[in-house]
């Protein structure tokens, strides 16, 4: 309980800057908790669907049944649904289907990472605010009293302190996560990729009717 407000007492010290810096710390947390929700119910490959479409020789009907249990809001789903539905045009226009569908997709999964790479660069200069104010506040009750008052100086000095930590601290979680999922993106859109030219090259084998064998 001291330790809460100990807490409480620093970040009122902070003064207003902190509430735009609380704002951007909520907006950070939500985002990254909204990912993470994203890439675990949405982009998440089962282990069914990647055995089946890997070997090559699989029933078109197989893939369409164990997709048929799969959201119509998952990524991979939507993907291999452009490249089922269109796998009876030529090659070249399923495959230019799916690298519009991926295109999308891609968009989707990067939707808001900006504002995380925003906030990055912007809870550091709110700090950096926050310590001119608190500063600005020290200096001046240094000039205006003929008694420095070291109350009021160390509260402007806490003031300084408190912002700039909490800014770099919120650029800190902003930073992590901005990697993390931009590295979650690039592997989830490569699988995409490599298991499309999969379907893409059981498709030519079935137009050319040769024999369906993993290289």
């Amino acid at each position: 309980m001291q330790e809460l407000n100990a807490s409480w007492v620093a970040l009122k010290s902070g003064g207003f800057i902190v509430l735009p810096l609380s704002v951007l710390a909520v907006v950070a947390l939500a985002i990254m908790l909204e990912k993470a929700v994203l890439y675990w119910r949405f982009a998440r490959l089962s282990s069914d669907v990647l055995n089946l479409v890997e070997t090559y020789g699989f029933a078109w009907s197989d893939l369409e049944k164990i997709l048929s249990g799969v959201s119509h809001r998952h990524y991979f789903k939507r993907f291999f649904d452009v490249v089922i539905s269109n796998r009876h045009h030529p090659s070249w226009w399923t495959e230019s289907r799916a690298a519009d569908e991926a295109q999308l997709i891609e968009a989707s999964l990067a939707r808001r990472l900006w504002v995380l790479e925003t906030i990055v660069t912007a809870a550091p200069l709110l700090g950096l605010v926050g310590t001119v104010l608190g500063m600005m506040d020290a200096f001046q009750i240094i000039g205006s009293s003929g008694v420095v008052n070291p109350t009021g100086v160390t509260g402007g000095v806490a003031q300084a302190l408190v912002a700039t930590v909490i800014g770099l601290l919120i650029a800190l979680i902003a930073l992590f996560g901005f990697n993390y999922f931009s590295r979650l993106q690039s592997q989830t859109m490569d699988e995409m990729e490599r298991l499309g030219t999969r379907l893409i090259d059981h498709i030519r084998l079935d137009q050319e009717g040769r024999p369906h064998e993993a290289p």
